[in-house]
């Protein structure tokens, strides 16, 4: 006999990017004190409205608690969230944040049983998938979310975070109580979540930072859910299940065969992302891969009869004062005007100046809820915003290089064998600016290797592939699972600050999965960084752009913003009660501010050299006295 479900409350064509939040509470009701409850998910809600600016709901059950905020992208005048299922007189909550690329696949599963969704909800769908298959649906969904879905039949939450960790998702567990967040600020909504950093939080922050370890919320008793996992929680207790990981498989596709199948999962990865209801556009730098992205989405456009609106970034009077070096042999600027005229785009040159970016650096903590990629975060977070004002929803390049081996430490042999995560390969540039008594508390050496072999101990190796390939894949995996995960914390802050939507067609999971097991002998073919995503795109875009040299993402070379930086560290530096005055030690960072830094040796990435290391110091001491952090180590 088919069930009968009965949609109420909200059913209305959902909207996908926003925020969630809410808590399970075992052993209690929420009729004993409503207004508490109620009044936490209303703070909640406060919290995240940045991510969803244009709606919120929220609904309270007999354990549990659901909050939503919406960004209005897919049917803007009807979306809303939780929804509400009823199935034999038992309801079923959801809130979602994301977008399903395989929903009808799902509708087709659902179909074989007998139930027809009444809407073309992506939510809908996915809450009938979770009643109709349980938890372990999710291995089906191809995606990128957060979910959380609260069964009131088995008093039971689940919540869900999609392969790559696109979509954040933190939690915490205290006084008999789960809350879990899209964004670390939504868990200190509950007043008995304590703002503890512990000798791992420090470690994450001085010995990984920016990176972190993937299920770090560097707070204490602070977590995110592990990108491909699902967490349950009900009165027996909770369980966190991987649904998801990396394969390694031997690759039997011909080169020729490779270019194909390449050039597909990347166009329909592309085209698959350009699906809303308000208008879209690009970032493009004159780079391979956010050249490819909006000459896909431009062409795609023109059939339409529309124009591609494109942005790039960089610096007031940056020309006068830019260096190549390894790391950035080039600036954007020609290779963009090319690509414009190219796609005939809308584009907007977009500047940032020095000042606005050091002060950005403070917004920046707030975003991330945690010290950050420095200016690299602040300035993308001032071209979001004033992206934000035209636009909702924005593709990306972002995760090419990961994905398809795009940095110097694919290539270089002194990566290859450094046994270390491969973008931090020395902490002699951190441990040389930190107190001795802090440093022999931290153990941080050994922390950071505890975090690299536990990674290196995830990954599938193949018997027949030579050490120099093995090494390869590890940093392979390395790179999506830390390196890309950064970029992509960086990427969802930056924009959902500002309510923009930011898409990344080169993290889908169909193409990760693919590429991941193309040897290296076809990805870097003949020599050529990312062979087979620039053949495999030949006839997309003109060979100067096609084969331009990497160069990443702009950043300043003005003295005067290292200048800036570097008087307010000393003023800092001054208030005795400051964090920077107990971790760090005061001469030498007297003598490394004495100094100028070299731009061309980063101590992490590529881009993070002395200036961002100032600025790094100047969001730990922000972090510290923003979040009124109690430090226990």
């Amino acid at each position: 006999t088919t069930e009968i479900y009965t949609l109420s409350l909200h059913d209305a064509l959902p909207i996908s990017m926003c925020g969630i939040a809410g808590f399970y509470k075992n052993n209690a009701h929420y009729l004993s004190n409503p207004r508490h409850y109620e009044n936490t998910l209303k703070h909640m809600t406060e919290a995240l409205k940045h991510r969803g600016p244009d709606d919120n709901g929220t609904i309270l059950c007999d354990k549990c608690g659901l909050a939503h905020t919406r960004l209005a992208i897919i049917d803007p005048k009807n979306a809303s969230q939780p929804m509400t299922k009823e199935l034999s007189q038992y309801k079923y909550h959801i809130v979602y944040n994301g977008e399903v690329y395989n929903l009808n696949e799902l509708k087709q599963d659902l179909k074989l049983r007998g139930v027809t969704p009444k809407t073309n909800s992506d939510t809908e769908v996915l809450l009938l998938s979770f009643i109709e298959f349980g938890a372990s649906f999710i291995k089906k969904t191809d995606g990128i979310f957060s979910i959380a879905i609260y069964d009131e039949r088995h008093e039971t939450l689940t919540l869900f975070r999609d392969s790559f960790g696109i979509k954040p998702l933190f939690y915490t567990y205290i006084n008999n109580t789960l809350i879990f967040s899209s964004e670390i600020k939504g868990l200190f909504c509950c007043k008995e979540v304590p703002h503890i950093i512990d000798e791992n939080g420090l470690n994450e922050i001085l010995g990984l930072g920016p990176a972190r370890n993937p299920e770090s919320g560097v707070f204490k008793n602070i977590y995110e859910l592990l990108p491909g996992s699902y967490l349950t929680i009900s009165s027996y207790g909770i369980n966190i299940t991987n649904y998801y990981h990396i394969e390694s498989h031997p690759h039997t596709d011909s080169y020729e065969t490779t270019l194909e199948k390449t050039r597909f999962l990347v166009t329909d990865a592309i085209r698959r992302q350009m699906v809303s209801d308000v208008p879209i556009c690009t970032f493009l730098s004159g780079g391979v891969d956010s050249s490819i992205v909006s000459a896909v989405c431009a062409k795609e456009l023109a059939l339409q009869g529309q124009q591609l609106k494109t942005f790039s970034f960089d610096f007031i009077n940056n020309d006068k004062y830019f260096k190549a070096n390894n790391f950035q042999p080039s600036m954007d600027r020609p290779f963009v005007e090319k690509m414009v005229t190219y796609l005939n785009s809308d584009h907007t040159y977009l500047e940032c100046d020095n000042l606005t970016q050091a002060d950005y650096l403070y917004r920046s903590v707030s975003a991330h809820d945690l010290p950050c990629m420095a200016d690299v975060d602040s300035s993308l977070l001032y071209f979001c915003e004033q992206v934000s004002k035209s636009h909702k929803v924005v593709l990306t390049g972002e995760c090419a290089d990961e994905v398809f081996g795009g940095y110097p430490w694919f290539h270089k042999q002194k990566f290859i064998e450094s046994n270390t995560f491969p973008w931090t390969p020395s902490l002699t540039p951190r441990k040389c600016l930190i107190q001795q008594d802090i440093l022999q508390k931290l153990h941080l050496e050994e922390y950071v290797k505890a975090s690299y072999n536990k990674a290196i101990s995830e990954i599938d190796i193949l018997p027949y592939e030579n050490e120099t390939e093995t090494a390869r894949r590890r940093i392979s995996y390395l790179n999506i699972r830390f390196f890309m995960q950064t970029l992509l914390n960086r990427m969802d802050r930056t924009s959902m600050n500002c309510g923009l939507e930011a898409r990344v067609p080169f993290a889908d999971r169909k193409l990760v999965d693919y590429v991941f097991n193309i040897p290296w002998e076809m990805k870097a073919k003949d020599g050529v960084v990312k062979n087979i995503l620039r053949n495999a795109c030949k006839d997309i875009l003109p060979d100067e752009i096609l084969f331009r040299k990497k160069s990443p993402y702009p950043k300043t070379y003005n003295p005067y913003y290292e200048q800036v930086l570097s008087s307010r560290l000393r003023s800092i530096m001054k208030q005795k009660d400051s964090i920077v005055n107990y971790l760090f030690d005061t001469n030498q960072l007297n003598t490394f501010l004495d100094n100028p830094k070299d731009y061309g040796k980063p101590w992490y990435g590529q881009l993070m050299a002395g200036p961002q290391m100032i600025a790094y110091i100047l969001q730990i001491d922000y972090f510290f006295k923003y979040y009124k952090i109690e430090l226990n180590i």
